[in-house]
């Protein structure tokens, strides 16, 4: 019998293709920047997507602090945190984030949108935010992405 056989390829540690990628946050909306980034991260965007290896690419995100939120998030939104004292439950808003830790907020929402597992926090190592235009990753040569491009 004449029939064409195809065998699935699964991608390994080994023949993972890694890239370096740049994104520029400036103007750029918080939850549609999270998404499309922690799919790079993920390595959706890639034809041989395996779901159980990191496969993804390393993503630097500068102008951290010039994100947008839509709405009245910046002030509404909260984000919670625990000191581990009884009655050590802490809240904060994105524009008190913002002013203390800018990258933090963007490093939330794309962490928030990574697997909940011990490949979601090695992902994550994958990820580079800085607030300003300046990064320390010129070595790598990063190839900038245009968010606008990709949807």
């Amino acid at each position: 019998m004449d029939t064409l056989t195809y065998k699935t390829i699964s991608a390994n540690s080994k023949t993972v293709n890694k890239e370096w990628l740049l994104v520029d946050a400036e103007n750029e909306i918080l939850g549609r920047l999270a998404s499309e980034v922690a799919k790079m991260i993920r390595g959706k965007n890639k034809t041989n997507f395996t779901p159980h290896v990191d496969c993804g690419d390393n993503v630097i995100i500068i102008n951290a602090e010039k994100i947008r939120l839509t709405g009245n998030k910046m002030t509404d939104k909260e984000y919670i945190r625990h000191t581990g004292y009884p009655g050590g439950q802490r809240f904060s808003t994105p524009k008190e984030l913002l002013e203390k830790k800018p990258t933090e907020v963007v490093r939330k929402a794309i962490k928030g949108m990574l697997p909940k597992n011990r490949l979601g926090a090695q992902l994550f190592n994958n990820l580079y935010v800085y607030s300003g235009n300046e990064h320390p990753h010129t070595a790598q040569q990063p190839k900038e992405i245009k968010l606008n491009s990709i949807r």
